[in-house]
Formats: C-alpha cells, structure tokens, sequence
C-alpha cells in the first residue's frame, strides 16, 4: 500500500527516539535539587539551564506530533526568562520526556513537520530529537559525575544521523567543534566528540 513506506520510516524514526528516552530517564533518575547547580559540558550551563533547555526542546518535539508544525524560536531553544524551584523542573523535564513517547508512538503515518515554513520528514524530526535527547542525557551523567556511555547501538545510529544533520554554520553556534578522538573510539565517544564534548 502507498502509505507503508512512510509508515515504516516512522516507526524507524519513533524507535530510534524511543531508545533515548529511556537512556535519558535513566539519567534524571540521578537528579537531586541539590546537583541542579554543577556545571555541565555545555558551556555557560549549569544542569538547571541544561534541564530548563532540555524541557523547551521536549516542548518542541510535542508541538511536532500534535500539530504537524513547530516555531523556529520553539525549535531552537529559546526560553522565556523564568526560575523553576528545583524538584520542580526536574518533574517537569521526566514527566514531559514520558509524555513524548506516547505522542509519537501514537502519531500514525504523518508524514512530515513543518519547521516554520521547510518541511522535513517526521522520522528525521524525531531523529533529531533522539541526538538532543541522547546527548543532553550524556550531559547530565557528566555533570553529576556518574558517567553513562550511550549505547553503543544507540550511538552509532545517531551518529550517522548527527553526521547527515550538523553543518557548518551550526558551528560554532548551536555546536562546538568536532574533538578528535581515535577511529577505535566506542561510538558513544565519537558520537559525543563529533557534537563537540570530551568524552570521559
């Protein structure tokens, strides 16, 4: 039938997403209010700053189910000034990060998201919202000095997707640039280096 390929590619597309999720609640199960206050691998971010973006970034990918289109200032981060008490906001990101698997696996065969006005596929939304997920999830690991690699399956496919996803200009604005690690690296380090993070 005409709509299994976009269905199938989707269903890729929600997995992939599905598979950082539970990496990145494994994570925030580890976040007191006391931690919230460490810095993290971002530069300038605390991990307050670091779940307060990642809550804004979880909001987009919903807004990209439910309603087929995103704002670009949504898309990108870009918060309202506000302060969240601590269990707050760690509440917040686990129970919108749940929610999210819910929203896409129930999303059917839409076949695409429209980031303003450029369309682009729902799997690769949602693939590219399981390299943001994955990595914050790192990020947060690193910043409570409890290391988690990323699965090494998981980080070899958001690898080849991060690959195809980050250019030039996102650097160095949205990315820092590449770290050199050895060829012989586990893909979690690579996938990390390539986003512009030592890896521990």
């Amino acid at each position: 039938m005409e709509g299994e390929p976009a269905s199938a590619a989707l269903v890729g597309g929600v997995a992939v997403l599905e598979r950082a999720i539970a990496y990145l609640l494994g994570g925030l199960a580890l976040v007191t209010p006391e931690a919230l206050a460490r810095p993290t691998p971002c530069a300038h971010w605390d991990l307050y700053d670091l779940l307060d973006h990642l809550d804004d970034s979880l909001a987009a990918l919903h807004e990209a189910v439910d309603t087929g289109w995103v704002a670009c200032d949504l898309a990108t981060g870009v918060e309202a000034a506000r302060r969240r008490a601590g269990e707050t906001i760690i509440r917040l990101v686990r129970d919108r990060a749940t929610r999210l698997l819910g929203g896409w696996a129930n999303a059917g065969g839409a076949p695409s998201v429209r980031i303003d006005d450029e369309p682009l596929t729902a799997p690769l939304v949602a693939g590219a919202g399981a390299i943001e997920v994955a990595v914050h999830g790192w990020d947060i690991s690193q910043a409570l000095g409890r290391p988690r690699p990323i699965p090494p399956e998981l980080a070899d496919e958001l690898l080849g997707l991060a690959v195809l996803l980050v250019r030039a200009p996102d650097r160095p604005g949205r990315f820092a640039r590449p770290v050199a690690v050895p060829a012989s690296a586990p893909p979690g380090d690579r996938l990390v280096a390539f986003l512009g993070r030592r890896p521990a």
